[in-house]
């Protein structure tokens, strides 16, 4: 909105023509993505209190969890309304990709939403069913990777590119592509959640990849810098940097409020929605492989609760103390801040060597 308008005020006042940068945009984006959170974010956590909007815990967890029983959730719901404010103030409405990924968002939202009000509100303790969830997940996502597979008019759009090397690319047929794209925005989204478990864990590393995923944006939309970096080039990709600074700002916001001890959490409305839109633009970047990479936390944690959950059932015996696996470093004794803090750096190690990837090929 804001993009076009500042393009009709550019034909009579040439200053406006930098707002066709897509480097100042994203810079914006992150700030007004900021600004939204900051100012909606103590409203927005008082009503959740007064309306008894409260987190349940988990009573066979770390005893330390128990008085956080009460403290309000669905506060991901003000993240997605900061991104999409923002990315509809400064994006490029005429690209097609900016809608993919704020359809993607926005739908795993809904789900998570729907998953949180039924628990927090109607106290149903299993919220929406697991197969209704995983169906709902399903349909957004293959909805989301068939249409890519049709846009696609260049084979870099279709390609899996293997980090690190240069010229290793394997062509992907209509099945394995939206194989591909569906299990990332689905496995990414349910990662990010089950990486949603204490005060902050989830949220930065959130916005670290996506600040990384921003870069990777604006590069493979650029057409020189693509070629001088050997990445593929995506036309219209670029765009999506200034919805990655929507994440990067907006997730800075939650976290002020997020932060230990937490005044509200995202609940499964902002952690779903955020982990597809980290999924959804690796996959239009065509960085799958570098996610995966810069997301090990959320891999980790995954697999955890994965190895938890088959060696109970073939052994009768677990391997980590309690799944996902944050809660297994606090059972040992690591202290709550000690897990989160660590977590974070074991991202921003992961983001950069992700980001290494731009240049060693």
């Amino acid at each position: 909105m804001l993009l076009a308008l500042t393009q009709w005020l550019a034909e009579d006042m040439r200053f406006f023509s930098v707002f066709n940068y897509i480097t100042l945009r994203t810079v914006l984006s992150a700030m007004t993505a900021l600004g939204i959170s900051f100012l909606v974010g103590p409203a927005m956590i008082r009503k959740l209190t007064a309306y008894k909007i409260g987190q349940s815990v988990r009573t066979d967890g770390p005893q330390t969890h128990l008085v956080k029983a009460g403290t309000p959730t669905m506060g991901g719901a003000l993240i997605l309304t900061s991104i999409a404010i923002t990315t509809l103030l400064w994006g490029d409405l005429h690209n097609r990709y900016v809608w993919v990924v704020l359809f993607t968002t926005l739908g795993f939202g809904v789900i998570g939403w729907i998953d949180d009000y039924r628990k927090v509100v109607h106290r149903n303790p299993k919220g929406l069913s697991a197969r209704a969830k995983m169906f709902w997940q399903s349909i957004v996502a293959l909805l989301v990777a068939v249409y890519l597979w049709h846009t696609a008019s260049l084979p870099a759009q279709t390609e899996l590119i293997v980090p690190f090397l240069k010229f290793l690319v394997f062509p992907l047929g209509a099945v394995s592509f939206v194989a591909l794209v569906y299990f990332v925005i689905v496995g990414t989204s349910n990662a990010v959640n089950l990486t949603d478990g204490l005060d902050g864990l989830a949220i930065m590393p959130t916005v670290m990849v996506a600040s990384a995923l921003a870069l990777f944006a604006y590069v493979a939309g650029n057409v020189v810098f693509a070629k001088y970096l050997g990445i593929p080039y995506i036309p219209g990709a670029g765009e999506l940097a200034v919805f990655c600074g929507g994440i990067a700002g907006a997730g800075l916001a939650f976290l002020w409020f997020n932060a230990y001890p937490a005044e509200v959490f995202m609940g499964d409305v902002g952690a779903l929605a955020l982990g597809a839109a980290l999924g959804v633009v690796a996959v239009i970047v065509r960085q799958e492989l570098v996610l995966f990479i810069m997301g090990g936390v959320f891999v980790v944690e995954t697999l955890s609760v994965v190895i938890q959950v088959a060696s109970f059932k073939l052994t009768g015996k677990r391997v980590f103390r309690m799944a996902p696996l944050h809660h297994h470093f606090e059972l040992k004794g690591w202290k709550e801040t000690q897990v989160v803090v660590r977590f974070w750096i074991i991202t921003m190690l992961l983001v950069l060597l992700g980001l290494a990837t731009l240049k060693l090929r």
